[in-house]
C-alpha cells in the first residue's frame, strides 16, 4: 500500500464522463493505496453510471484492504448518494 491518492472531479460525473474518470480510478487503485480519496466539492452531478462506478471502485478498494472516501460532496451530490441509498455503503466524509 502506498498512502493517499487523491483525485478531483471538476465536472460532471455521468455516463458520458464515467468511461475517462474510471479508467482514472481504476489505474488509481492498481497503484494499491491505503485510500482513494476522490474530491467531490466541485462536482455538480453523479448520476446511476457514476455510482456504480464509484461502487465498483469501493468493492476494488476494500478487496485490496483499502478505502475510497468521497470528500466534500455538495448538496446535489449527496442528495444522489443518499436517494440511491449508498451514503451508508461509500464513506462520504
Amino acid at each position: 500500500m502506498t498512502g493517499v491518492i487523491e483525485i478531483v472531479i471538476n465536472e460532471e460525473l455521468d455516463a458520458a464522463s464515467v468511461p475517462r474518470f474510471g479508467a482514472l480510478l481504476h489505474e488509481a487503485v492498481d497503484l494499491g493505496p491505503d485510500n482513494l480519496v476522490v474530491d467531490l466539492m466541485e462536482c455538480p452531478f453523479v448520476d446511476a453510471a457514476a455510482i456504480g462506478l464509484l461502487l465498483d471502485v469501493h468493492r476494488r478498494m476494500f478487496a485490496a484492504g483499502g478505502r475510497l472516501t468521497l470528500r466534500s460532496p455538495g448538496p446535489r451530490v449527496t442528495r444522489t448518494l443518499r436517494l440511491a441509498r449508498v451514503n451508508n455503503v461509500l464513506h462520504v466524509q
